[in-house]
């Protein structure tokens, strides 16, 4: 990618030590398919962080557990359908964040 030098990566060896960062975001959303709220009726805000499962297991019960109630899913046309692919779910929830934060 030509512009990775333009980001503000930061890695974490693992969970615990992403929760105690200081550089992390005070409030999380967790895409999940375990949820009630949905996309739609979400708030972003500046400074938010969403975060995402991996695309065969999801997230692990911890983060569930972290997070408590603050999950959101993304709403599918049929409810038999399974769950969209990681890279358009983020791809969703991110652009729907950023059209919240600037407008």
């Amino acid at each position: 990618m030509d512009y990775w030098n333009e980001l503000e990566v930061i890695e974490h060896k693992n969970w615990e030590a992403f929760v105690i960062s200081k550089q992390r975001p005070t409030n999380l959303h967790l895409f999940t398919t375990h949820a009630e709220k949905t996309l739609w009726d979400a708030n972003f805000k500046r400074g938010d962080g969403l975060l995402f499962g991996n695309e065969g297991k999801g997230a692990p019960e911890k983060i569930h557990q972290w997070v408590n109630t603050n999950r959101i899913t993304i709403p599918k046309f049929d409810h038999k359908l399974r769950s969209l692919n990681l890279a358009v779910s983020v791809g969703i929830a991110t652009y729907e964040a950023i059209r919240q934060i600037t407008t």
